[in-house]
């Protein structure tokens, strides 16, 4: 009996930590009011395990991570498909949708409150109006 219960501790123990994490969905999309070419959250706090899903709402678009923290492989997804990442290293994600990136279709997620790469994110390259969209997303993560 005791090996039986220490058996299910140790597998709640192991699994608990994936019990608790959550699933956010960012949608990808077209307009949203008054904006066009816009993920529907342009900054996602998560913690450490947690996934972002992002749902193709509208066709055309897609998720490419620009600056991450360190140790972070690159990660580019197909166009017009829902995918999800999980995010396991600390810091800020910034990430653009590859054919709208100049009509200012960026958006960060943040990992665990961590913001250690911020500087990274300050000086990545952005053109057009993700400029503009960049300053303004830096803005928030700074307040």
């Amino acid at each position: 009996m005791y090996k039986f219960l220490l058996l299910i501790g140790l597998t709640l123990s192991v699994s608990g930590n994936s019990l608790m994490a959550a699933t956010i969905e960012v949608e990808m999309l077209n307009r949203l009011g008054k904006e066009s070419m816009v993920y529907s959250q342009s900054v996602v706090n998560v913690q450490s395990g947690d996934t972002v899903k992002w749902l193709a709402s509208s066709k055309g678009h897609n998720v490419q991570f620009l600056t991450t923290p360190n140790g972070v492989d690159a990660f580019k997804s197909k166009l017009s498909v829902d995918v999800e990442y999980t995010f396991n290293v600390p810091g800020i994600y910034l990430y653009q949708c590859t054919p709208h990136k100049s009509m200012g279709m960026i958006a960060v997620v943040v990992v665990g409150e961590n913001k250690d790469n911020i500087d990274s994110i300050m000086t990545s390259r952005v053109g057009g109006k993700s400029k503009k969209r960049l300053a303004s997303i830096l803005t928030a993560l700074n307040s």
